[in-house]
């Protein structure tokens, strides 16, 4: 079994020495004798078989060796730094990890800036975001499989919070046959393919679909699918907007202004309280999406 040939403590003092500019400036700044740091570094560079530093009077210079164990011994002691500060965070009940489900269908951008503000804060905790089906966010607040769930919905026993609003609009491609009408009616979309953002087990409350239909999982194929002119499909208004203006897709008139609408939800599946680094992202995502109140039970 490998036994290492030096200690952390050892590299820490090497870089003090180098830092400090000679051993006994580093033995006032480390609290601790010239003595011991000269033996600290000579039983280093002994198991090494390398000098890494030449004193010149009462300075210590680095050797070309030095140069490029000083660089790669950095990145180990901020490794054990930060092994030590996640230990502490994790001894005070931060989370080590978050698990985020999102409703395939809702737009996110809000919730990509509250995780962005959450980076600087995250102290080592981890993400994992994923991208379910309703039927799949269903799965996973039944399973209690998810710190936090974004979706159109809410479930029994879960706690919830209306976070926002999504307007869904028809759109299509330039050259579909329904961006020659001045305005559209259900009656022209019901003779007209749909691609619907859904898993099929699911039936849209509210929402009348058209008896040809496509079942998309994910909205990247649906985009893809309607920029090459196959069907329509009503989706986020945000989502859709940056391609009608850059005319890679074109919203259908609707008669009567006829709009879809579908809330956001936040959903705490977990039958325990929020742990702190939970409760911090929580609080970033009501920012972003104008929300100040608590979730509460459904």
């Amino acid at each position: 079994m490998y036994r290492p040939k030096s200690t952390v403590e050892q590299w820490r003092i090497f870089q003090a020495v180098v830092d400090c500019g000679g051993y006994a400036q580093a033995a006032e700044t480390l609290n601790k004798s010239q003595s011991s740091l000269n033996h600290a570094v000579a039983k280093l560079q002994q198991g090494l078989g390398l000098a890494l530093l030449e004193v010149k009077g009462r300075k210590a210079f680095l050797t070309p060796a030095g140069e490029v164990f000083l660089r790669r011994s950095r990145k180990l002691t901020q490794d054990i730094e930060g092994l030590e500060q996640l230990a502490d965070v994790l001894a005070k009940g931060w989370e080590a990890v978050l698990r985020i489900v999102v409703e395939a269908s809702l737009p996110r951008q809000p919730l990509y800036d509250a995780l962005a503000a959450f980076t600087s804060q995250s102290r080592g905790c981890r993400i994992h975001l994923l991208e379910a089906q309703p039927s799949g966010c269903q799965t996973v607040v039944t399973k209690q499989a998810a710190d936090i769930v974004l979706a159109s919905r809410t479930f029994p026993g879960a706690s919830a919070l209306p976070l926002t609003t999504t307007t869904y609009v028809p759109v299509c491609a330039p050259h579909h046959p329904l961006t020659q009408f001045g305005e559209v009616s259900q009656h022209e979309l019901e003779h007209q393919l749909e691609l619907v953002l859904a898993d099929g087990s699911e039936e849209e409350e509210g929402w009348a679909r058209t008896e040809e239909r496509w079942v998309i999982n994910h909205l990247h194929d649906t985009l893809s699918l309607l920029r090459r002119g196959v069907g329509f499909a009503w989706l986020p208004l945000d989502v859709v907007t940056p391609l009608v203006e850059a005319g890679q897709l074109q919203r259908l008139p609707m008669a009567h202004h006829g709009l879809r609408k579908r809330f956001t939800h936040l959903i705490l599946p977990r039958a325990t309280p929020p742990g702190p680094a939970a409760s911090l992202l929580l609080t970033l995502i009501r920012q972003d999406y104008g929300q100040s109140g608590t979730a509460v039970p459904a």
